[in-house]
């Protein structure tokens, strides 16, 4: 099994910056694909970002080009997501998300693992 727990979450006002960390436990070299969704209240869970194994190729949402970067750390089973520019429309909870396969990829069914999610709220 995998465990993904994100952490880095919090409040931020319009303009300003959050950087969220997930580590992986459990059975990581099964992981190859990383990436991170959201969900906002009463909207689906939507793509934000997603990243390969060697973290070469990288693939966002139209929303949050520009201004979210993700990146890893392999050796030490990590995935963050730095996110700049905060929007109030970026308020949502944020789950990290693993795959068997690698390459990014936009799709929910392209993850295997799911963290319990971290809450970012942006305040105008």
């Amino acid at each position: 099994q995998v465990q993904l727990v994100e952490s880095g979450g919090g409040l931020a006002q319009a303009g300003g910056s959050l950087r969220l960390s997930c580590a992986a436990a459990g059975r990581t070299l099964s992981i190859r694909r990383l990436g991170w969704f959201r969900q906002a209240p009463g909207k689906a869970r939507e793509f934000v970002s997603g990243i390969s194994w060697s973290g070469d190729s990288t693939y966002y949402a139209d929303s949050v080009k520009g201004r979210f970067t993700i990146s890893r750390d392999n050796a030490q089973n990590m995935v963050y997501l730095q996110m700049n520019s905060l929007k109030p429309e970026d308020t949502a909870v944020y789950y990290c998300v693993g795959g068997p396969v690698d390459g990014p990829s936009q799709f929910r069914s392209s993850y295997n693992w799911w963290g319990q999610g971290t809450q970012v709220t942006v305040s105008s």
